[in-house]
């Protein structure tokens, strides 16, 4: 069995990509170029996600699909919480059979979230930290910094994102979710 492993993430609104691309150039990152994320989320049968803090998604990334759980978000400054993430197939069917599938059970489709996401790798306090740059279709233009640790690597993370986020002029953390923003904004 995988060890548990946590996402720690934070995010942050962007009015100015040119000087976060310049920070993240400085620091000798290389932004890849943009690829589209289709995420649907579901709502569970028996329990209502938005109170127990959870979400459940299936992500089309080009050809490939994951499906996603994310547990409750740990404390008030991070959007730290448990994740599992699995591959699935890949193609159009793939998509259409696992939300059936997910219906089937009784799970229903909520809402999609789109994003145009630029992704680079930042060497920071000795750690890869994976930065997002995501333009999301109703929502706006964000920032996320993540590292996934294990449960004894959570302070340490945390700390080292509130550090990189300083340097790069990040302010404003945004703890809801794309979801989260997306539904507010209906």
């Amino acid at each position: 069995m995988e060890a548990m492993q946590y996402e720690v993430e934070q995010k942050f609104p962007v009015a100015d990509w040119a000087a976060v691309e310049a920070g993240l150039a400085g620091l000798g990152a290389t932004i890849r170029p943009p690829q589209t994320e289709v995420d649907c989320y579901f709502a569970h049968p028996a329990r209502d996600f938005a109170q127990s803090d959870e979400a459940l998604r299936l992500r089309r990334k080009g050809t490939a699909h994951l499906i996603t759980y994310k547990g409750p978000k740990m404390d008030r400054a991070t959007k730290t919480r448990r994740e599992i993430e699995l591959p699935l197939g890949e193609g159009d069917n793939t998509v259409v059979a696992w939300t059936s599938l997910l219906e089937t059970l009784g799970f229903r489709p909520v809402a999609e979230v789109r994003k145009s996401r630029r992704k680079a790798l930042v060497a920071w306090q000795g750690r890869q930290v994976e930065v997002s740059l995501d333009a999301v279709a109703g929502v706006g233009d964000y920032c996320e910094l993540e590292l996934v640790v294990s449960p004894e690597e959570l302070e340490p993370a945390k700390a080292c994102i509130a550090a990189l986020a300083a340097v790069l002029g990040l302010a404003g953390s945004e703890r809801r979710s794309y979801l989260e923003l997306l539904l507010s904004r209906m």
